[in-house]
């Protein structure tokens, strides 16, 4: 029994996908973004409502407080013991995300090593630590709110005296797996982003995000997703809520873009054109497809 992988930018329909696929193969879900591993962090991050679950089993859905921290690390124990979990009961493990780290970690052999005896450059700020980074490799992606990878990529360089951007991939999977992309034009894209900014806004994300900032919570959990953070200036009062909303649908176009890049450059995927007038067709042509393969 393989396993499937679900993944392509966000607002693709992926969440769509992952469920006609788990009735059709017997399958339960692996989320795999990093922000829906957080409790509270519902509406900005597209996290899927129970009632839409239709009664499929999901993981690694809202397992973590959002001032906890959650690496990459234990992302890799975790979702590994799943997977070995579900094939042993023949079912199919369906792994459904954006962050292509957390799937290259839990299907390469992909080793951490232990950073505990590390320096943590606690004596650079982010802006700083981010700087050192781009001064020794400018075509790193890292974002500069992800302090985690930018210690990792500046002891990384520090130790080996070349740009981190330039580190070996890891290629050797260690299940059989099948990679299944989503994709529609970008014009398509960027106007299904900046329509679910204001779906979200009416479901919600005001509130949500309100609550965040009252309680003072800045965690990273908070700070990395778009959606939160953008609308704490409106909140103090330095931007209006219209602005605040461009940013966020401005920062959402500019992450799909660059996950578009990372999947075509890190992962063997086979990409469909999305149907929006007729998903239906677009899960048919991949189960036909599925069926072929497995």
């Amino acid at each position: 029994m393989p396993v499937i992988v679900i993944t392509g930018p966000t607002g693709v329909g992926k969440t769509k996908l992952s469920i006609a696929l788990a009735k059709t193969l017997n399958g339960e879900i692996i989320n795999a973004d990093s922000t829906q591993v957080y409790k509270d962090l519902d509406i900005a991050t597209a996290k899927i409502k129970q009632q839409d679950m239709l009664g499929i089993k999901h993981h690694l859905l809202s397992i973590k407080d959002i001032d906890e921290d959650y690496s990459v690390y234990d992302y890799q124990k975790d979702a590994r013991e799943i997977i070995d979990k579900l094939l042993l009961e023949n079912k199919t493990p369906i792994l459904v995300g954006g962050t292509g780290l957390y799937i290259k970690a839990a299907l390469y052999d992909y080793k951490f090593k232990d950073e505990e005896n590390k320096t943590s450059f606690m004596d650079l700020t982010d802006e700083e630590l981010y700087n050192e980074v781009v001064k020794l490799d400018p075509y790193n992606a890292i974002h500069p709110n992800n302090r985690r990878r930018l210690q990792r990529a500046l002891a990384y360089m520090q130790e080996n005296n070349k740009p981190y951007s330039q580190k070996p991939k890891t290629d050797k999977l260690l299940y059989d797996t099948i990679f299944i992309g989503l994709t529609t034009k970008r014009d398509n894209l960027y106007n299904m982003i900046n329509k679910r900014v204001d779906t979200m806004l009416a479901e919600g994300l005001l509130q949500e995000a309100r609550k965040i900032y009252d309680n003072k919570i800045f965690s990273k959990a908070v700070m990395t997703p778009i959606g939160y953070k953008e609308l704490f200036p409106y909140f103090d009062g330095s931007k209006t809520l219209d602005e605040c909303l461009d940013l966020i649908k401005k920062r959402s176009r500019n992450y799909a873009k660059r996950q578009y890049t990372w999947f075509k450059n890190q992962m063997d995927i086979k990409w469909f054109d999305v149907d929006y007038d007729n998903f239906d067709n677009t899960i048919d042509e991949v189960i036909s497809y599925l069926k072929k393969r497995i």
